[in-house]
């Protein structure tokens, strides 16, 4: 379908192939990443992700604790402990085992709380999504079914006119 001016929307164009890249990457992989760019652009959020967003960066709690949480799920926290071990067992204590198991212990009670509140979070946020979609989809079903009773009067209407009855 063209443009009101007349030219070929874009997706009617062919496209060139993206020349490979220095990374040695080709035309697919750029195409792929191109439209993935673009796609998350012009996706609209869920309002309720919007406020759960906005909750989130206004409270300096909850923002410390999703950084934490962040940096605890990530490969670096594995990197840094691996790290912080060896030179613990290593170079700090010739019996280390002790004091290192206390320091992991009094960190697996803070890592745990921090993954129960970013559940408890989610929770809630879920919650408040079902329950805006369930109204969404209420006042749909609702519309639908005003509609559908609008289109069967309608239909006798147009029923009765065609073969000249009158309207009950």
């Amino acid at each position: 379908m063209g443009k009101p001016d007349g030219g070929a929307e874009e997706s009617d164009r062919p496209q060139a192939e993206p020349k490979p890249h220095a990374t040695g990457r080709g035309g697919r992989a750029a195409r792929r990443e191109a439209m993935q760019a673009k796609l998350q652009e012009t996706i609209r959020h869920n309002p309720v992700v919007l406020e759960e967003q906005k909750k989130r960066a206004a409270d300096l709690q909850l923002h410390v604790a999703d950084r934490i949480t962040a940096f605890a799920g990530s490969m670096n926290f594995v990197y840094v402990h691996i790290v912080l071990f060896a030179v613990w067992i290593l170079f700090i204590e010739s019996k280390p085992w002790p004091t290192l198991t206390l320091i992991v212990s009094l960190e697996a009670i803070f890592l745990s709380t921090f993954v129960m509140i970013g559940q408890n979070r989610q929770a809630a946020f879920q919650q408040a999504k079902a329950d805006r979609d369930f109204t969404e989809q209420e006042l749909e079903l609702k519309t639908n079914t005003q509609l559908t009773r609008e289109i069967d009067k309608l239909t006798i209407e147009l029923h009765n006119r065609l073969l000249d009855k009158p309207a009950p």
